[in-house]
């Protein structure tokens, strides 16, 4: 091949190689999150009842109940439609459940008095809840009894195929005794798993240090991932992803900030 002919080519071969480790090194110096960020999803209950929607959501997450653990949310069969049209792209589901959670004791409307609720009698691993007993064997059974409610009776269809998230604030009747206040957890837990889905813990740390307190390694709920609240913006949101679980061998996969009037999600995972 004749000089004439292969400087020119040479010149274009080099200035191509050049180009393309250009791209590359910018390509590296993108940080992960930025070149896989599918954008934030959404939860929903029922203070948005008749109100606009959040749009454009990654997933969605729908509140079972209407503020307390023994209610049903009048728009749950609208609200879970809407987070039907979630666009995906995260960790998360395309959608899940939310569940209040509560543990009244007699003062409640209803306080089981034995071991057998929706025609099941149930392994409890507290002993036997009798009449009268706020301990932690009633307790368990109160937490199964909401869990096996909010699956059969509020109007969700294959309960099994969700992701359930517990949602554990001071705003509802608790015991002041922390252990009872596990047991209506584990209580709950066990339920879900028992049909098959998986559950997790939505709070602060603040607030779940006051109602459960430290979750022994023993505890079923030792391990389940935590959905953290309390981040102002979706900076702060991300960095919460760092912060500690509600649970010591948990793993923080969801953190929450509140922008516009909407509840959004930042997926961890």
């Amino acid at each position: 091949m004749s000089t004439t002919c292969s400087t020119p080519f040479l010149s274009r071969f080099r200035w191509l190689v050049a180009v393309a480790a250009t791209v590359t090194l910018m390509l590296l110096a993108v940080p992960a999150e930025a070149a896989t960020a599918a954008g934030p999803g959404n939860d929903v209950s029922w203070p948005q009842c008749g109100k606009a929607m959040p749009k454009g959501q990654t997933f969605g997450i729908v509140g079972v109940n209407n503020g307390l653990a023994n209610t049903t949310n009048p728009c749950l069969a609208t609200e879970l439609s809407w987070a039907g049209t979630s666009r995906g792209g995260t960790g998360q589901p395309a959608v899940a459940l939310y569940v209040n959670t509560a543990n009244p004791g007699t003062a409640g409307s209803w306080w089981p008095t034995s071991n057998t609720y929706g025609g099941t009698t149930v392994s409890n691993p507290y002993g036997q809840c009798t009449n009268g007993s706020v301990g932690a064997a009633c307790s368990y059974m109160y937490g199964y009894a909401k869990a096996y409610d909010d699956a059969n009776i509020r109007g969700v269809s294959n309960p099994s195929a969700y992701n359930w998230w517990l949602d554990v604030e001071t705003g509802n009747s608790w015991s002041a005794d922390q252990t009872a206040n596990r047991a209506d957890l584990e209580g709950m837990t066990a339920y879900f798993t028992s049909i098959g889905a998986t559950a997790g813990f939505y709070s602060t740390s603040a607030q779940w240090s006051q109602i459960a307190g430290i979750v022994p390694a023993s505890s079923p709920l030792y391990t389940l991932r935590s959905w953290l609240a309390g981040a102002r913006s979706l900076t702060s949101a991300k960095r919460k992803c760092s912060d500690a679980p509600l649970t010591g061998g948990g793993k923080v996969t969801l953190t929450q900030y509140v922008s516009g009037g909407f509840d959004y999600d930042f997926s961890c995972i």
